[in-house]
């Protein structure tokens, strides 16, 4: 049994949980602001005599609709998060890595908005009854409903309001359910393209409110509410006698007028959604010209790698980069990691890929139409006129804090390596300006093969640090998780990594607890890339007490 630290705790959960506390402290506090205000509210009064607890709850869920309408987006202004990540005179590194939580609050605020549209579309069907059965002859301004007893349905479908409604629950149900984990594994491009649709969504959400089917009163002082009007006494009102004096200072000096709110969602939604709108055309006139594809490299188990160039294209180890291959779908955008960045030697970037889905299957037939199926060891380069490809990016990661901790840890499972292969290929080209004093890496794969994506590369590493006399800067594992595909790494300059192969699964508590008894009372940097069992145990180990003061700071990898 694992016994959670405190002190990990809050280092690894604290601000996420703080943020997370502010923002449903703001979403509750609107809620009963606007509940109230209807519900007490003088200007309210004959609204809500007609409609109940129906407006107050549709009120008060509009409210908590458009803050996290315009929350919503924030996160996904990737070029902003990317700036204000690398500005480490603005950001600290807690605030950074809060912003890898992006993502999450993003998730956070679209269920948020599905949960407060269900409570908001349920109180104003209560709302159609209640304008249809509870019809006012007396103020004949507030009805929504032509006559007493007219269709529910019939004002929904013949009302701006209600006719945007509808179309807003359908987009936001195609949304919502094309979200889900199984529809973005299956289909990818079944999320994307609803999830396109947002825009349709912002355009109808500004629409929505232009109908005016809730008034408030604006004669107050001559009109207040429960005064006796024309032709009515306090006897008929109340069913007790007042003088005739009490009568006429209660008497209503005119008629209640009403009108309608003017929309107050673009006060909301306008900022958040002209900064995104601003963020896209500086993404796209910053990748409207095509990268020249320089090498395609086969390697095992369908990965293929990717090497470009691009005029004035400047990375960190650590981001990704956001691929569009016209060829293959010109809407269609994918994230991958940067395995090499460009330096002052060479100017080009590249990245692997893993054949897994149409889009990999269709864009490596195009780079490699004539290919063979079987598979070789050692990379096969072949050269030939490439397609059209356009890069977006780079973006920032949490692997980019790898060099700002004194000690860190970095986990890959499977094709999870590439964050890391750039971070290591900044050790050997001799990156300088980082704090990072040891590096421990642990790679898990299935099969023996798929080690060959970056032999050279740890070996290479391991070479330049032993001729630089720093063997323990580097601590390397190697596992293989199915020891029916073990073979031996039989070439000779495969030797170091040789000796640091092991068969299984690697012991975690025993790798942390051997990392917090050589470091002791220092903070680790955890960083994790593979699947979520591996993660959840990273997680969960960061999070547990330790008796030599270590700290161990989780950062998981997510694409955004």
């Amino acid at each position: 049994m694992v016994v959670v630290s405190v002190r990990s705790w809050v280092a690894n959960e604290g601000g996420k949980h703080f943020v997370l506390m502010l923002w449903l402290g703001a979403n509750i506090w609107l809620f009963m602001k606007t509940f109230l205000l209807y519900s007490t509210g003088k200007q309210y009064h004959y609204l809500y005599k007609m409609l109940g607890l129906g407006l107050c709850i549709s009120r008060a869920s509009a409210s908590v609709l458009n803050l996290n309408c315009s929350l919503v987006l924030l996160p996904m202004c990737r070029s902003l998060l990317t700036f204000v990540r690398g500005t480490h005179t603005v950001s600290s590194r807690k605030t950074r890595r809060l912003l890898d939580k992006s993502k999450t609050f993003h998730v956070a605020c679209g269920v948020a908005i599905c949960i407060f549209s269900v409570v908001h579309v349920s109180a104003h069907l209560v709302n159609v009854v209640n304008f249809s059965m509870s019809y006012s002859d007396d103020f004949p301004a507030l009805n929504l409903a032509r006559y007493r007893g007219e269709d529910p349905k019939l004002i929904i479908l013949t009302t701006i309001p209600g006719v945007t409604g509808v179309l807003l629950v359908l987009i936001l149900f195609l949304m919502f359910t094309s979200s889900s984990y199984c529809v973005r594994v299956s289909n990818y491009e079944i999320f994307w393209y609803t999830h396109n649709l947002f825009i349709v969504f912002y355009i109808i959400l500004m629409v929505h409110m232009v109908g005016g089917a809730l008034k408030y009163q604006t004669n107050l002082e001559a009109h207040p509410p429960g005064c006796l009007r024309a032709n009515q006494s306090s006897t008929e009102q109340h069913g007790e006698e007042l003088g005739q004096n009490e009568d006429e200072e209660r008497r209503c000096r005119e008629e209640a007028h009403f009108q309608p709110h003017c929309p107050q969602t673009w006060l909301w939604v306008s900022g958040p959604l002209c900064l995104y709108c601003a963020e896209r055309l500086y993404r796209y006139i910053r990748s409207s010209n095509p990268v020249t594809i320089v090498t395609v490299i086969r390697h095992p188990c369908d990965v293929i790698e990717l090497r470009m160039l691009k005029k004035n294209f400047k990375a960190r180890p650590g981001q990704y980069i956001v691929l569009n291959c016209p060829g293959v779908s010109s809407f269609e955008n994918h994230p991958f990691t940067l395995t090499t960045c460009p330096t002052e030697i060479k100017a080009t970037f590249g990245v692997h890929l893993r054949v897994v889905g149409d889009w990999t299957e269709r864009f490596t037939q195009l780079l490699l139409p004539e290919s063979r199926l079987d598979m070789e060891i050692l990379p096969m380069v072949q050269q030939r006129r490439y397609p059209n490809l356009y890069v977006d990016g780079p973006f920032g990661s949490p692997s980019e804090e790898v060099f700002n901790y004194d000690v860190s840890l970095c986990v890959a499972g499977g094709i999870g390596v590439t964050p890391f292969a750039c971070v290591l290929h900044a050790l050997l080209d001799g990156w300088t300006g980082f704090r990072l004093q040891r590096l421990y890496f642990v790679w898990v794969c299935r099969e023996l093969q798929s080690f060959y994506w970056f032999a050279e590369l740890l070996c290479a590493v391991h070479h330049k640090l032993w001729q630089e006399n720093r063997p323990d800067y580097f601590n390397l594992k190697l596992y293989v998780s199915q020891p029916d595909s073990l073979q031996c790494m039989s070439e000779e300059r495969y030797r170091p990594l040789t000796s640091r192969l092991l068969v299984g699964r690697p012991k975690w508590k025993l790798l942390f607890d051997e990392i917090a008894k050589t470091n002791k009372h220092k903070k680790v940097g955890v960083f994790c890339c593979g699947p979520k069992g591996i993660s959840s145990t990273l997680h969960r180990l960061c999070n547990s007490a330790r008796s030599s003061g270590t700290t161990f700071e989780f950062n998981k990898e997510s694409f955004s």
